[in-house]
């Protein structure tokens, strides 16, 4: 039951005290997101974890003014492949035949069928999916601060471009799809830290179907 206690003590902190997350704390959470499943084992997307203050600062003038992004310890930035190819795609499942000693024509004929089925998709397919991978490391990455009593509060507001321009994102092929400052809450400034936490009601949402 400690990961119920650790969702139910959890919220979107809104307002932060500038304390720093110990590193052995910082590297679990990004342990965690680097363990994080995703489709076919490939990762499409990169992490950047952002401690400068200056660039926090520069960060929230194009993040709605959120003051989280300069009050959190560290700013984590998920961002995602801008598109797949086979050269990508290839590069990820030759590290793994690489790793495992494998013959290194062991997965060709799965290399052919994943790019057989992403390849008539459109661009924008591929983009939305790849993001979802980095969704899912942000799920993971929320319960596993959870569990080290650091808070998190995920973002999506922020404008893309301007981030993208600021970490260099597009000539690395990547574009940012979502943030999550992490850090420790300053519960007599966070108007939300005791209110209830709602939800919908279990019988509404969750269906069973036997």
């Amino acid at each position: 039951m400690d990961l119920l206690e650790n969702l139910k003590w959890r919220y979107a902190t809104k307002k932060m005290n500038g304390n720093t997350v110990p590193q052995e704390k910082l590297d679990y959470i990004l342990e965690a997101i680097w363990l994080t499943p995703s489709s076919s084992g490939l990762q499409p997307y990169q992490v950047f974890v952002i401690s400068n203050r200056e660039i926090l600062e520069k960060i929230r003038s194009f993040g709605w003014n959120q003051s989280q992004i300069t009050d959190c310890s560290h700013l984590i930035v998920f961002a995602a492949w801008d598109g797949y190819s086979p050269e990508r795609m290839n590069k990820v499942f030759d590290r793994t035949i690489a790793e495992r000693g494998l013959p290194a024509n062991a997965m060709d004929d799965y290399k052919k069928t994943v790019w057989g089925m992403y390849e008539p998709l459109s661009n924008e397919w591929h983009s939305n999916h790849s993001a979802h991978q980095a969704y899912i490391a942000l799920g993971l990455a929320m319960v596993a601060a959870a569990e080290q009593k650091v808070d998190a509060t995920p973002m999506e507001g922020f404008i893309p471009a301007e981030m993208d321009k600021l970490l260099g994102l597009r000539e690395k092929g990547l574009k940012s799809v979502v943030m999550l400052p992490i850090g420790y809450r300053e519960e007599e400034n966070d108007w939300l830290v005791n209110l209830k936490k709602v939800r919908t009601p279990r019988e509404v949402f969750i269906t069973e179907i036997k």
